[in-house]
């Protein structure tokens, strides 16, 4: 899933979706039109057109993602949903209520997927009168939708492990460079093991070893959120805390990770070892340094006996 943290990273995002507006706007003018980013449960507005209608809408509204009509798209075959009058007889049950609130009476809604199918978000037209979405207008909108998924999977292709999909080192370089002083910590993981089981069972198993390791970390993180995982290549990982953390939080944090990674359905006889360094709130941390300073504590804790962690410094 794409986070507006890594739009943030993106070049030229705002630049570009606002071409995607503009351009919508040319093909239907009378509609209220725009982009917007959808994970699990929210819907974020991201761009709109200028609102001549009475429907209530800003950049940075955050929607439940089921008082949404765009809960409602086919992402699977990328195809549109169209209601050109929600009045007509539609049986929207919940939605009816909610899209008379918002002085929603027509709507269309384009999804955004990725090439490899993963849902970014949805173009949308709405107004709150009745409209007409002849299907040559609608085959435009979709074109343009798909050259701006073409533009997504760049940007993300960029910032991401091919492998895992976990962020690598050029988003991390990227989030440090937007980010220099708001505080936190990294911890810099190294698989004990993994080289055996490459050596044992092969660089196939040791690749599904990778892509597990990649879903333990994406569930560790999706209960913080001020959490990002990383891969820096072979079997060493890195997550990063973006706000200041006690010892006592960083230990808690870390014997759950340890045993995270010392369980496995295959009979791999593997564990982690991790190395901490954490920087202050409104210090002008260099990522260099902290990385090494981290490594440095993982090394610590290879040579004490691995499957533990190591404070930098201690």
């Amino acid at each position: 899933m794409v986070t507006f943290r890594e739009l943030e990273m993106y070049k030229n995002f705002d630049e570009l979706a606002q071409d995607v507006i503009d351009l919508a706007k040319e093909i239907l003018p009378d509609q209220l039109l725009y982009v917007s980013s959808i994970s699990e449960a929210q819907q974020l507005i991201l761009k709109h057109s200028p609102n001549d209608t009475t429907i209530p809408i800003a950049e940075g509204l955050v929607l439940n993602l089921d008082d949404s009509l765009c809960s409602r798209i086919d992402f699977k075959n990328r195809q549109p949903l169209v209601y050109e009058d929600v009045k007509d007889g539609h049986e929207l049950g919940v939605f009816e209520e909610k899209l008379e609130a918002a002085n929603v009476r027509s709507y269309l809604g384009v999804p955004i997927s990725l090439i490899n199918g993963e849902r970014f978000g949805t173009l949308c037209a709405v107004n709150d009168e009745k409209s007409e979405f002849d299907p040559k207008s609608i085959t435009l909108l979709q074109r343009i939708v798909r050259m701006f998924s073409y533009y997504l999977d760049l940007e993300r292709f960029a910032y991401r492990d091919s492998l895992t999909e976990l962020y690598n080192r050029h988003f991390l370089a990227r989030f440090f460079d937007k980010h220099p002083e708001s505080g936190g910590a990294v911890f810099y993981l190294d698989l004990d093991g993994f080289k055996k089981v490459n050596d044992v069972h092969g660089h196939d198993a040791g690749d599904l070893v990778l892509k597990e390791v990649a879903l333990k970390l994406e569930r560790f993180i999706a209960q913080r959120k001020d959490a990002l995982a990383f891969r820096l290549g072979g079997d060493e990982f890195l997550v990063h805390f973006a706000t200041p953390l006690s010892k006592a939080e960083m230990n808690a944090l870390a014997g759950q990770l340890l045993e995270s990674m010392s369980t496995w359905d295959a009979d791999y006889a593997l564990s982690t070892s991790i190395g901490i360094a954490s920087y202050a709130n409104g210090a002008d941390c260099e990522l260099k340094a902290l990385l090494k300073q981290a490594d440095e504590a993982l090394y610590c804790a290879k040579k004490a006996g691995k499957n533990r962690h190591h404070f930098f410094g201690s």
